[in-house]
């Protein structure tokens, strides 16, 4: 296991990754920020809690994807396939809109948000931002707006968010899938 980003490098990517989304959208009045659960969720609530500190706006348009029966894998398993919540409550039709996810891989989950999105409206344009973005593994021609961290890795290696609302601490680290 190799740490990829510690306690502080984290906050620090967290605190970059807001001003670059501020920069870019300036006060949010047409944009939607949307987490992709279930992982992107965690780090979608701690990016509008940085804009909310820097802009110092309250009303910040946000909401939580389920992609869950979007996916192409979702019978795969055999599993019982037990969804997550989907919160939008305004509409994205004509806006902005900012999708957010934790890690970056062959790009079939944001494929899926894509999909899943549409059901809400046509937004005007979507981008993604993304905590790691493993460049080499795309499946998909999709890329990030914004990145925190990028990683080359190789299909047994697997790049964990660990967050301490979940986890217990907050670190990006690097797993041989020997040691899961």
């Amino acid at each position: 296991m190799k740490t990829l980003l510690n306690n502080t490098q984290l906050d620090l990517t967290l605190q970059r990754l807001a001003h670059q989304l501020v920069e870019n959208h300036n006060n949010f009045a047409n944009t939607a920020i949307i987490g992709v659960q279930p992982r992107g969720v965690a780090l979608s609530d701690r990016i509008m809690a940085a804009l909310k500190k820097i802009t110092r706006k309250k009303d910040i348009d946000y909401g939580c994807l389920d992609i869950t029966f979007y996916r192409d894998d979702v019978y795969k398993t055999g599993d019982i396939v037990v969804p997550n919540k989907t919160d939008i409550n305004f509409s994205i039709e004509g806006r902005k809109v900012v999708l957010i996810d934790d890690v970056l891989y062959t790009g079939r989950t944001i494929r899926s948000a894509m999909d899943a999105l549409l059901d809400f409206g046509r937004p005007s344009s979507v981008e993604l931002l993304v905590l790691v973005d493993r460049r080499f593994s795309r499946e998909l021609p999709i890329q990030p707006d914004y990145i925190g961290y990028t990683v080359d890795t190789i299909l047994t290696q697997k790049v964990k968010v660990c967050w301490q609302e979940q986890d217990g601490k907050d670190e990006v680290v690097l797993i041989d899938k020997g040691q899961l």
